[in-house]
């Protein structure tokens, strides 16, 4: 009996000892709530605010609850891995919340459904999707295009996040930006139900439809006899026999005031209008590459975009080309 009483005592000392080895430090938490990893603002808001998601500033939250929260998350939240958040991000978290305010009631939700929307985008905007990925499931679209995805393909990403998106992203020979970590956590199938996931399935397949998986890069500058050059690569980064080709294809590069077009190459060169250099492609298939070059008459960055005819974009479908900020 005494050994047990002993080891009773002993217990929460040993559990409160694993955390005393993570005291969170405040400036650690704010860089990573501010980083691009995983996007948490989208629905705890920018300040810890709330929003789709509880307030999370000033509730004095301590390290084991916030540690609770994103392994084992109450509602519809994924869940998060330990290689996405670790203990001492959650401790780092815990600390920074406590540095904030807390607000007098939560935030509204940064996007909200309409009743005029198709009951598939009410359905992504109602189970958080829309929050990170806009109201007309931006990056979601061009990745199912990529390899013009079946519903069962679908519900792996999502409900298998964290080990099927590596396999997608080597599929299609793409690097991750923020290396081995994964913008998003596990859904639950239990609380974000197949029925529930195949009406966002097919309202972005059928109805608002799959993006082509267009990217489109401008190279380091180099000085050229009179002027700054840049080269720029547009691709089809789809899979070859699966991915959904682009027709009509437009690169609008748009001139910093004051800066003149010394020489362009490559097929389809319009000239410029306005401010904007532009090109066109008439179709770019999947893995089907196009280089051009731009030479400007001074240094000073360069803005990009790409549009497409077909497959029938929505008003926000446009890739910002990556790059041309340096010169």
């Amino acid at each position: 009996m005494k050994k047990i009483a002993i080891a009773l005592f002993a217990l929460p000392l040993t559990c409160g000892a694993s955390w005393a080895q993570n005291a969170g430090d405040a400036a650690r938490g704010l860089a990573y709530w501010t980083s691009n990893l995983h996007q948490c603002r989208n629905c705890h808001g920018p300040a810890g605010e709330g929003g789709f998601g509880p307030d999370l500033a000033g509730r004095g939250l301590s390290a084991a609850q916030v540690n609770r929260a994103v392994h084992q998350p109450w509602g519809v939240m994924p869940a998060f891995t330990l290689t996405q958040v670790s203990e001492q991000d959650a401790a780092d978290l815990a600390a920074f919340f406590a540095t904030m305010p807390k607000r007098p009631e939560p935030a509204k939700w940064r996007f909200e459904a309409t009743a005029d929307m198709p009951a598939g985008q009410q359905m992504l905007i109602n189970m958080g999707c829309g929050q990170c990925h806009s109201p007309n499931f931006q990056g979601p679209r061009g990745n199912l295009g990529a390899v013009n995805a079946d519903f069962d393909y679908f519900a792996n990403l999502v409900y298998n996040h964290t080990t099927a998106t590596p396999q997608h992203r080597a599929a299609l020979g793409v690097v991750a930006a923020n290396g081995a970590n994964l913008d998003m956590g596990n859904f639950s199938r239990t609380r974000l139900s197949e029925a529930d996931l195949r009406m966002i399935y097919d309202w972005a397949k059928n109805q608002i439809g799959f993006r082509p998986f267009l990217q489109a890069r401008f190279g380091r500058p180099s000085q050229a006899g009179n002027g700054i050059t840049y080269n720029l690569t547009v691709t089809n980064g789809g899979m070859p026999g699966k991915g959904i080709s682009a027709q009509g294809v437009k690169v609008d590069v748009k001139l910093p005031a004051g800066t003149t077009v010394v020489g362009a190459t490559g097929a389809g060169y319009q000239g410029v209008k306005g401010d904007t250099a532009e090109w066109i492609i008439p179709s770019l298939s999947p893995k089907e590459l196009q280089n051009y070059t731009i030479t400007v008459s001074k240094a000073g960055g360069l803005k990009g975009e790409l549009h497409w005819a077909t497959p029938r974009p929505s008003a926000e479908d446009v890739i910002n080309i990556a790059g041309g900020n340096a010169g």
